[in-house]
């Protein structure tokens, strides 16, 4: 029997579904409704599955952007991507980490709805222009231009500087021994004068309400006694598990010319509920 092209595509779907919503929660809704009208769907007259199932996918995921905004206006503190556990080899498809990094996903917030689904389906997923049009209900000379603003929104605000994956582990494996140990020292060594740190608790756990700048001031939030810290994976990049009082954060890091410029650290328990199997990504 040939198996479903809706579980054979299926890491791909959540992936496309992920990236445009940033909440896996999300995503697994947009592909539980998606497999709900697939199933009515006469198979014979399909004649590119794959394609068929990502413009669906898009387009229930748009429904969800247009319909959230409103939720999002009310959420208490700064709002952070729910984070994935990944395994290392994510970080072997340099494209696909970098379009799931935190940071990425944070810029991609920016964008309004058709932008971000344009961009996605166009810059990560190549799809074609035709197939973007039919998606999210544009022509293909208005989806050209939305690839290229869009295209040029997120590269004035995605980092600049190209940092290899030897560097971003050695790095972020430096800033989690120095949080390991109370080193303030090493601690502020290996962060920017300039960094900034991000949190996000969702008003559900304490977290800053808006972003802290500077290296002393950071040290001073970051640093407390009996702080548990993990090196893992997060979204296609090496990152830190933090455990204090009981609670759960994953702290994701920006890296640039050999220091940390960017902390994101989601305290939020409900973007949490997934950090403990890897999480199945696709192109």
């Amino acid at each position: 029997m040939t198996e479903d092209p809706f579980v054979v595509h299926r890491s791909l779907l959540f992936t496309v579904a992920y990236e445009m919503l940033g909440s896996a929660a999300d995503a697994e809704d947009v592909l539980q409704e998606s497999w709900l009208r697939w199933a009515g769907v006469d198979r014979s007259e399909v004649r590119d599955p794959r394609g068929y199932l990502v413009r669906a996918v898009t387009r229930q995921a748009l429904n969800q952007l247009r319909t959230r905004s409103r939720s999002r206006e009310d959420y208490v503190g700064e709002w952070l991507p729910e984070p994935l556990l990944t395994s290392p080899d994510v970080a072997e498809d340099v494209e696909l980490a970098e379009s799931v990094s935190i940071a990425m996903l944070t810029v991609l917030e920016t964008l309004g709805p058709t932008e971000r689904a344009v961009f996605v389906l166009r810059e990560v997923f190549d799809v074609p222009h035709d197939e973007i049009a039919e998606a999210v209900g544009k022509s293909v000379a208005a989806v050209r231009q939305i690839a290229r603003r869009a295209r040029e929104h997120v590269a004035a605000r995605r980092p600049r500087v190209p940092v290899s994956r030897s560097e971003q582990q050695a790095v972020v494996e430096r800033f989690l021994a120095a949080l390991r140990t109370g080193n303030l020292r090493e601690l502020l060594d290996v962060m920017a004068p300039d960094v900034v740190l991000i949190a996000d608790g969702g008003g559900v756990v304490p977290a800053a309400a808006a972003p802290i700048h500077g290296a002393e001031r950071v040290a001073k939030v970051l640093v407390r006694p009996d702080r548990v810290v993990v090196a893992v994976w997060f979204n296609g990049a090496p990152a830190g598990r933090i455990e204090d009082a009981g609670r759960v954060a994953a702290m994701s890091l920006l890296v640039e010319n050999g220091r940390v410029t960017r902390i994101h650290a989601i305290a939020n328990p409900h973007k949490l509920t997934r950090l403990d199997e890897p999480a199945d990504l696709a192109r």
